[in-house]
């Protein structure tokens, strides 16, 4: 495979009520990122379209999402922010992937099903066919890495599959107009750290959701200090102590992500956590979470309140997004077309 430039890209679905899995498992890396990579970060309204939506809210959360991205510290000067409709190519190419990918391809997706539920007649076929989208949102950038949690891992292996069928069906056309061997890099899931996937305070087993009828199971990052602490307080954990060591997590669901949840806070390791607290109570260590939830999340909380009351400011930053995000994904879309034989 030819060797392309780096370039990071990811987006988070505006659908309203971010929550700490949100952050720990997703903007909080790429806060990171953008230190070592060049990075591009959309907020992926089109596909908060693939279930029933309601206007004036998509809109609404689509600034919220903005904001929390900038309130968490990524930089719209020096990174790539923007809403995915702004950017036509996105759904463009996605069509010339619904012509690349095999049903059987996404008749595998494991989140479709899970989302579809028993009314699966009745789904739309853009939740069905979201994946597809997921591709051209990545590969309209020709990004080489995408950091994502465990549950979109099935998803990113599909990219790279539509990448290199791509790749293949069109390798003649591909050389034939200068670009070497292949056209798209199969990007790397960038999958790391002890928060990976942040899981329902109210059942380990589940990943946390605002949609959960609990409204203990998650924390908003807009929560004030009085309601992290009581979510926290109020977390379903077992009558054993902390353990010392990792292994002893094994089997325990709940004590497993609450550790989890503080060792990424606290950008440490669960290694570190349970040298700290193994053999302490869930009541002194839930006390120690709480204080380091409300220390981290409250001046994120404050700076997305102030953008909420200045939504010309996101906006601003979103256009101007978009007009950096349309110099790569135009050129890349004219390159594409050529090589398909489509007459521009």
């Amino acid at each position: 495979m030819a060797k392309f430039p780096e370039r990071v890209f990811s987006g988070v679905q505006p659908t309203g009520n971010l929550h700490l899995g949100n952050y720990l498992g997703a903007i909080k890396r790429f806060v990171a990122m953008q230190a070592t990579h060049p990075c591009i970060y959309c907020v992926v309204d089109l596909h908060a379209m693939t279930l029933p939506h309601e206007p004036a809210q998509l809109q609404r959360t689509t600034r919220e999402v903005t904001a929390a991205f900038l309130a968490c510290g990524i930089d719209p000067k020096a990174n790539i922010v923007f809403n995915q409709s702004r950017v036509a190519e996105h759904a463009e190419l996605a069509w010339v992937f619904d012509c690349v990918a095999r049903l059987g391809w996404l008749n595998r997706m494991t989140q479709f099903k899970e989302k579809a539920g028993k009314d699966r007649e009745n789904a739309s076929i853009g939740l069905f066919n979201y994946p597809v989208l997921m591709a051209a949102d990545i590969l309209i950038y020709r990004a080489t890495h995408v950091p994502v949690g465990d549950d979109q891992k099935q998803h990113l292996e599909l990219t790279r599959d539509i990448a290199q069928k791509f790749n293949n069906d069109f390798a003649a056309s591909i050389a034939a107009h200068g670009h070497g061997e292949a056209y798209f890099p199969l990007p790397e899931p960038l999958i790391q750290g002890p928060a990976t996937r942040v899981m329902s305070l109210r059942d380990g087993t589940k990943k946390m959701s605002k949609s959960d009828p609990s409204e203990y199971a998650h924390i908003a990052l807009t929560d004030d200090a009085d309601a992290i602490a009581q979510k926290i307080r109020r977390a379903k954990t077992d009558p054993e102590p902390l353990p010392g060591e990792v292994e002893g997590l094994a089997r325990r669901p709940e004590a497993d992500n609450l550790v989890g949840i503080f060792a990424a806070l606290n950008d440490a390791t669960k290694e570190d956590v349970l040298k700290r607290f193994g053999g302490s109570q869930f009541s002194a260590f839930k006390t120690a979470l709480a204080d380091l939830a409300i220390e981290k999340l409250a001046p994120i909380r404050a700076e997305m309140l102030r953008l909420a009351a200045d939504p010309a400011f996101t906006d601003a930053v979103l256009a101007e997004g978009a007009e950096r995000a349309r110099v790569i994904a135009r050129p890349n879309m004219d390159a594409i077309k050529d090589i398909l034989g489509l007459v521009r």
